[in-house]
């Protein structure tokens, strides 16, 4: 009795296996694809063991479904620091695959693998991001060639970023084995492949023919691909469009059957003769009948029309012009974008005042003479400007601050951005902590930073950082007066323009003397500045200007 309640026993379990299993295996075939766990499946496992108690059709068919959508979900290539691992098998993870009995072992983990066989280990190097706001970039020129030794250190290549040309460095050691894009190569995105790397020096030859695997190319085209392809129409899509009414044309509404319309027998002969519809003529007749007038004056009014837009069509043919589409350049995409954001976004207003600068010239003339004897370099107005900028920036700190969602981020550094236009576009590199040097500092280091701008090699420490700019188009350009962009996420742009002679009262009642005039124009982001602190500020700076040995104490 005791052996028929346990054979009993035994048969319930059996019965329970089923659902037991689909928990137990769906769970660890989960663990195993999201957390990289090794999970086999023998012939001896309880898989096999489910396969020989009858599993059902259905059943089946519901395990493996889950499996193969936990294997969608959750294997797939990653990147991590510049490196791809990709994951590679031999046969995919389906029913008919378990069925056989095939062990999920097959399924290896090869780091710096591409998904062709055969490979030896190497490594991919993607499009680094060199700057905050970078997405993509252009090879400027490789500085190594393929088959040459790379050591940790050395520049591979130069690459031109949204702001400037950097230079790349290799971080392992190894041998260039390819170079996938070449020079010249534009708007690569950030974490594309550029080149493979090898250890061994005998493995260069084995990747003479490589090129990106087409797995990896589906991985990265999947989300684009997606997201730009429509999806196909529907067949319910397809027959609403067919039964939907066809499309109003511009034909002139009949006048309702209830109410007639009067016209000459001329008028009704006339009308029928040119297609007009008289329901769209006014009549001038006793009592709003339509004459032979009212047909003649819109057949004439038609053809004038007609004929305007005929001679606008063949005056348009006739004066089109020859033009040549010149290629943005990454400096040339990036300040459209900045400054379209910064117009679109910042409340810009702006403060303009007048500084009397002969005081400024005269010392500006002794101080040259000064750096002529010792074998300096001259002193430009731009300088003096900087520096008068800056000793502001340090009297009205607020100023010298910046706009967030959350504050407003006020600066204890005061680093002046100076525009600088070159033959690829707008720079502005940085001269930090203006207000602490002297004018003869400023001036070496505002000249090394234009020469590096026009010659494209800026880096982004010459750049990055700034709190405040100045923009001067008065000396190089004769230009007066002018607003300027500001240039985010900074509150603050000076505007110069050129010095002027003008007549002014002298200290008699018809005495009158000559003095040099130069106009700044201070745009100010009024989240921040609000107009009284714009006007403190110039007001400082225009004490600076008028009175610059106050600038040398």
């Amino acid at each position: 009795m005791a052996y028929a309640s346990r054979i009993i026993n035994h048969s319930k379990k059996l019965g329970n296996v089923p659902n037991l299993l689909l928990r137990q295996e769906h769970g660890g075939f989960v663990r195993w694809f999201s957390n990289g766990t090794r999970f086999s499946v023998d012939k001896n496992d309880d898989i096999g063991k489910a396969h020989r108690n009858g599993f059902a059709p259905a059943e089946k068919e519901r395990l493996f479904s889950s499996m193969a959508e936990t294997s969608e979900s959750s294997f797939g290539a990653s990147r991590k620091n510049g490196r791809r691992t990709t994951m590679q098998m031999g046969n995919p993870v389906s029913g008919p695959l378990l069925l056989k009995n095939v062990s999920c072992s097959q399924v290896l983990a090869r780091r710096g693998f591409s998904s062709d066989s055969g490979l030896p280990p190497h490594q991919e190097i993607g499009m680094p991001s060199l700057s905050p706001t970078m997405t993509e970039g252009n090879i400027a020129r490789w500085l190594k060639k393929e088959g040459d030794k790379v050591a940790p250190g050395e520049v591979l290549c130069e690459v031109e970023t949204d702001k400037a040309t950097v230079e790349m460095e290799c971080m392992e050691e190894g041998f260039l084995a390819k170079i996938l894009k070449e020079e010249g190569a534009k708007e690569i995105q950030v974490g594309e492949v550029i080149a493979i790397t090898v250890e061994d020096e005998d493995d260069i030859g084995k990747f003479k023919d490589y090129s990106p695997s087409a797995s990896d190319g589906a991985a990265a085209a999947k989300e684009p691909s997606t997201s730009t392809t429509p999806p196909p129409p529907k067949k319910e899509a397809a027959e609403e469009v067919v039964r939907s009414p066809e499309p109003k044309t511009s034909k002139p509404s009949a006048a309702p059957s209830g109410d007639r319309i009067f016209a000459s027998p001329l008028a009704k002969s006339l009308a029928e003769e040119n297609n007009v519809p008289l329901s769209s003529i006014k009549g001038t007749g006793p009592d709003g009948h339509i004459v032979k007038a009212d047909i003649e004056d819109y057949l004439a009014s038609r053809g004038k029309e007609v004929s305007a837009a005929t001679t606008k069509g063949k005056d348009t043919t006739a004066a089109s012009i020859d033009y040549v589409d010149i290629p943005h350049t990454q400096i040339r995409k990036v300040t459209a974008s900045r400054l379209l954001q910064s117009k679109q976004t910042i409340p810009h207003y702006y403060l303009t005042v007048d500084t009397c600068v002969d005081k400024l010239m005269d010392l500006r003339v002794k101080l040259n003479a000064l750096q002529e004897a010792s074998g300096g370099k001259r002193i430009s107005v731009n300088d003096l400007v900087i520096k008068a900028a800056a000793l502001a920036l340090r009297k009205v700190p607020q100023c010298n601050s910046s706009w967030t969602d959350n504050y407003i981020r006020q600066y204890n550094n005061v680093n002046i951005n100076v525009a600088v236009q070159t033959d690829n576009g707008l720079y502005v590199p940085v001269v930090r902590d203006a207000d602490k040097k002297g004018l003869s500092k400023i001036g070496e280091e505002v000249k090394h930073l234009a020469q590096k701008a026009k010659e494209n090699s800026l880096k982004p420490e010459d750049y990055e950082g700034g709190s405040f700019t100045v923009s001067n188009l008065g000396g190089p350009f004769g230009i007066k007066q002018f607003c300027a962009i500001i240039n985010p996420p900074q509150s603050g742009i000076l505007a110069v323009g050129s010095a002027e002679k003008r007549v002014i009262p002298g200290l008699g009642p018809d005495e009158f003397k000559f003095a040099s005039f130069m106009s700044v124009t201070l745009s100010c982001d009024h989240r921040v500045i609000d107009g009284a602190i714009g006007a403190e500020w110039l007001k400082a700076f225009k004490g600076y200007i008028e009175n610059p040995e106050s600038m040398l104490l």
